[in-house]
């Protein structure tokens, strides 16, 4: 039987996260000692596992809830498809390792990419989702506009709104060394807020939170960052100068 501390430090998560799962009802001790500590045993230990890889591959904890507590639960096809999944993101990652490679070289002037080349690795049904991750975080009709409008775009058009995007966060990383309140990095900020109209349109006290999540967000900060190191966060400084002073 391990303790709330001991299984933490074993599974790399928090005390906190582990309480929190007991009282989500999805990861319950196997049993509460005289003294009223938690232990669990493996049952629990399975358990914490399928969540973390369900979690790994950005299922939401009421919907794990839901999976876990279905009496037809298989644990070994559940594991069977983690496996799958797992496999596919690791390709995936690895394409986005040597894009990033690859963009460095280009920003450096090592190596000249197509326009396609620099979103090679990020499949359309991602492009959506970071679109939609977008919206969440202000109302689910944002979500559901976001997801008819990027659908309802060609391949062709969606290349283009694409390469659009990336090349103003390129320009933005030319424009760094003059700082975000610079007149060149506000007018691409004005050129990014218009951008996002291919995908939702957020009011102008909506930008910085969109910003922050640039930052916050590990999908949106692998993405600056393979243009920058520092543009997500510059991004962050020139978006709240803008809203400031309009």
């Amino acid at each position: 039987m391990f303790t709330v501390k001991q299984l933490s430090s074993l599974a790399g998560v928090t005390p906190r996260t582990l309480r929190h799962y007991d009282d989500l009802g999805i990861l319950k001790p196997s049993r509460i000692g005289a003294n009223s500590y938690r232990y669990y045993g493996e049952d629990a230990l399975l358990k914490l596992q399928q969540i973390l890889f369900y979690r790994e591959l950005d299922f939401p904890l009421e919907e794990i809830g839901k999976i876990l507590g279905d009496c037809d639960f298989d644990l070994l096809g559940a594991l069977q498809n983690h496996r799958e999944a797992l496999q596919r993101k690791a390709a995936r990652l690895e394409q986005l390792l040597v894009t990033v490679d690859d963009t460095i070289q280009h920003i450096k002037g090592e190596k000249l990419m197509s326009q396609k080349g620099l979103f090679k690795g990020f499949s359309d049904e991602e492009q959506d989702k970071l679109a939609q991750e977008a919206g969440r975080i202000y109302d689910p009709a944002t979500v559901r506009e976001s997801n008819r409008k990027w659908k309802g775009y060609s391949p062709e058009k969606k290349e283009a709104i694409l390469a659009e995007g990336n090349q103003i966060y390129l320009e933005m990383v030319a424009v760094m060394p003059k700082g975000a309140t610079s007149a060149e990095a506000q007018a691409l900020v004005e050129r990014w807020r218009s951008h996002m109209d291919y995908f939702w349109t957020p009011s102008l006290e909506q930008l910085p939170g969109l910003a922050e999540m640039y930052n916050d967000d590990p999908r949106f900060k692998a993405n600056f960052d393979s243009m920058h190191p520092q543009l997500a966060e510059f991004m962050r400084a020139a978006v709240k100068f803008y809203v400031a002073e309009k």
